[in-house]
């Protein structure tokens, strides 16, 4: 226990990734007892947007898989080294994850499909060399001159028709009007990606999806301490005082609804906050076979609401408004094929290539919806039965008529898209069959891609704002710098930043990865641009 923690509360908003992390760090970096950490969770389950639920009989759902990655994800590794599997105490998850891909590694043998339904050859990327300059152009350009530019300012119309903008977009879900900045530091941070992005052999996967093999371990190490996940409380503000210098901010006030009820945690002068600003997957909504999720506009979840009454109190608490201010360019929907019978599954192998169990991401280029599915290492939930499969896919184009069933994705049912898919894939023999024997399960997310969003140097908020002395932030929509949102590294990164930095632990965070240090990267990169 450390001169900090000696006496002392910790008080964690949101029950995410990066909250689970932060709890971690107290406890094993700080030396802090987990019965003095409180986690304060909306929700009735933890974990954030890496989520997995279902049942073979209503069907599983997993609303999205964030990509792990060797290199790039040294705070994730460090995190996950200490946390135990839940079926072997003493293995740890990081070991299990390590073994798990030496066996199944990821490979994509089909990675891009065409209009009619060839399998395109990835590894041309397309590049000419007016692409190949604006790209050097925006890697040289300061963010602070890059400022809130969209990245189709910065490449011309050949550059989006290239196989690598449609392997990388759909990699990493990029739409030509985000941030130029954010798509700068993808290219900085997965540069070494850059010459396997056809066959996406760098992605590490989880044996089971994130959550099962993730956040339940986590949780179940963090309970083991005695940490506290309060379910049901919406956090509606946070109460700060500023000394008379005004330098100097403190949190002391946490107010809170529960049951229909509102009520404070009071902190003391020994006593610590760690808020969660905004959420990805806030107001998700899911449909069916027969029904279509809804699209909610009106931000029903408290994330955003508590981001928006911190920052008007504070202009350096950020600007949740450039994140959460244009659903129509933040949405997009995925979707969870449970399947009892493996028609499917076989048919996409044979079509494919792609070895089972190999998770290989295939995207059809040409179509409106530009869809994606991959079919995850099977049983991807715990206690999935044998005889049940399952597949996960996704569109960024939901307002676009689809080329089989002519509806828009966000209009269409369960089963319409299942059609859909099964049309570009050309399996009309197996149609029936797979229909009858499918469970679809789909989620509309109106901010998924919000962290994308165009902004300036100042609209996320740092980790510990300036004076702060007893509270930080967390999540996808603080600032870290040279990292990169839409990563459960950056989640990480960030509760390690701000557990170190208000405790004061002198322990080294792991460096960002830059693979522009390593020559033989740089160059394997290079050559796979100018090939």
């Amino acid at each position: 226990m450390t001169n900090e923690t000696q006496g002392s509360r910790a008080y964690l908003v949101g029950g995410g990734i990066a909250s689970l992390a932060a709890a971690v760090f107290l406890v094993r970096d700080a030396g802090m007892p987990g019965e003095d950490i409180h986690i304060l969770e909306e929700l009735p389950r933890a974990g954030g947007a890496l989520d997995g639920s279902g049942a073979p009989g209503t069907g599983y759902v997993t609303r999205g898989g964030r990509m792990l990655e060797d290199e790039a994800y040294v705070c994730l590794w460090n995190l996950l080294e200490t946390i135990p599997t839940l079926g072997d105490a003493s293995t740890s998850v990081l070991r299990e994850t390590e073994e798990f891909n030496h066996r199944w590694p990821s490979h994509a043998a089909a990675r891009l499909i065409d209009a009619d339904g060839h399998i395109l050859d990835a590894s041309e990327l397309g590049f000419t060399t007016a692409d190949r300059v604006e790209m050097a152009r925006l890697l040289a350009l300061p963010e602070s001159v890059i400022g809130a530019r969209r990245i189709e300012d910065f490449f011309s119309e050949h550059f989006f028709t290239t196989n690598f903008w449609a392997m990388w977009r759909t990699t990493f879900a990029f739409q030509n009007w985000h941030s130029a900045i954010e798509l700068k530091r993808y290219f900085l941070r997965f540069l070494q990606e850059l010459p396997r992005i056809h066959t996406l052999s760098g992605v590490r996967r989880t044996r089971l999806n994130q959550y099962d093999s993730i956040v339940r371990p986590v949780q179940a190490w963090l309970e083991r301490q005695g940490v506290r996940v309060e379910y049901g409380v919406r956090v509606t503000d946070v109460e700060f005082t500023i000394d008379e210098g005004g330098e100097r901010r403190r949190a002391e006030r946490i107010c809170f609804e529960r049951d229909g009820a509102t009520g404070t945690y009071e902190l003391t002068s020994r006593d610590h906050a760690f808020i969660t600003l905004g959420s990805m997957t806030a107001d998700a909504r899911y449909g069916g076979d027969d029904t279509v999720p809804e699209l909610v506009r009106d931000k029903r979840d408290g994330a955003w609401n508590l981001w928006e009454t911190l920052a008007r109190e504070a202009p350096d608490l950020g600007r949740p408004g450039a994140f959460n201010g244009n659903v129509d360019e933040t949405k997009w929907e995925s979707f969870t094929l449970t399947m009892h019978g493996p028609a499917l599954l076989k048919r996409i192998e044979e079509f494919s290539g792609n070895a089972p169990g190999t998770g290989g991401l295939m995207t059809f280029k040409d179509s409106r919806w530009l869809m994606s599915v991959v079919v995850p290492h099977q049983p991807h939930f715990d206690g999935q039965p044998e005889g049940v499969y399952t597949l996960w896919g996704y569109a960024l184009f939901v307002d676009e008529p689809g080329e089989i069933t002519g509806k828009k994705m966000s209009e269409a049912t369960g089963q319409e898209i299942l059609t859909e898919l099964l049309g570009h894939f050309g399996f009309d023999d197996i149609a029936d069959e797979v229909r009858a024997t499918t469970t679809v399960t789909t989620v509309m997310m109106p901010y998924i891609t919000s962290q994308f969003e165009r902004r300036n140097i100042h609209d996320r908020p740092l980790v510990i704002p300036r004076g702060s002395v007893n509270f930080a932030f967390l999540g996808q929509f603080t600032e870290v710098p040279e990292d990169v949102v839409f990563t459960v590294e950056y989640s990480v990164r960030g509760a390690m930043h701000a557990v170190y930095g208000l405790l004061g632990i002198q322990k080294e965070i792991p460096a960002v990865y830059h693979a522009l240090s390593d020559p033989l990267t740089a160059l394997r990169a290079l050559k796979a641009v100018f090939d």
